[in-house]
């Protein structure tokens, strides 16, 4: 595990962004193809602007999954996970292989069981993903369930995430977010051959810390990140502030 630390969102964007870019370019030069995991929310706003922009990218040969969706939300919500990717990434690149998003408005179940037959026979090369203000990994809220084998599960929405989705500005009311979400399993993201993780911003500097100090533990989801062999964390100055000494000394590059 390594850090990348940047003085602003804009910048982080630009490193991660460039970072995914190379890794997906490599993937298609060895193998033909790549096949990637994106994420959503704020945190990606700047890692996503920077990905579509880079050049020498054959999105011909790439196959899109995504991180997780709320259950019941349309697709033209503003909130819609699905919606976000189409805008912010799908119509700004060539035509993907594929793009495999969650449909959250039909039966979960199967919708689950579909997307893990898809997944299962795409290795994943690059992962991009973000953590939540709660240390949540995808929508894998604290205590995570760190032994599931299925890919994609049913999960339950804690109250903080939920406050921190209102917080966004991506709902009128804490009302009007979703209880229940598809996410991406752990276990299944830590099958990435290289995981991207994107956080910037003061309000995630706790959970950072506790994702990089505290032992793995499933009460700090995105702790399980520190058993991979080759997952970068792009911070910004603002959620880098409580990393110690230590921790900076030994994982900053």
């Amino acid at each position: 595990m390594h850090l990348h630390i940047s003085a602003n969102p804009k910048e982080l964007g630009k490193a991660a962004g460039s970072a995914a870019a190379q890794l997906i370019t490599q993937a298609i030069a060895k193998n033909g193809f790549a096949n990637i995991i994106l994420a959503t929310g704020t945190s990606q706003f700047e890692t996503l602007r920077q990905l579509v922009s880079e050049p020498g990218i054959d999105w011909s040969k790439v196959t899109m999954f995504h991180l997780d969706e709320y259950i019941g939300l349309p697709i033209t919500a503003k909130a819609s996970f699905r919606k976000y990717l189409k805008e912010r990434f799908i119509e700004k690149v060539r035509a993907l292989k594929a793009a495999h998003l969650i449909n959250g408005e039909d039966d979960a179940v199967p919708e689950c069981e579909r997307l893990g037959k898809l997944i299962i026979q795409h290795p994943i090369d690059v992962a991009l993903v973000g953590i939540g203000e709660n240390g949540h990994l995808a929508f894998n809220d604290p205590p995570a369930d760190f032994e599931t084998e299925q890919p994609y599960i049913i999960v339950e929405l804690d109250e903080p995430c939920r406050k921190q989705q209102l917080g966004e500005g991506w709902f009128n009311s804490l009302e009007d977010v979703p209880k229940q979400a598809i996410s991406m399993s752990i276990k299944q993201i830590l099958k990435s051959k290289h995981i991207i993780c994107s956080v910037p911003d003061s309000r995630k500097a706790e959970a950072v810390k506790n994702s990089l100090e505290q032992p793995v533990s499933n009460l700090y989801p995105a702790s399980i990140l520190q058993s991979h062999a080759n997952c970068t964390f792009f911070l910004d100055q603002a959620s880098a502030a409580h990393l110690s000494p230590g921790t900076l000394s030994t994982l900053h590059k």
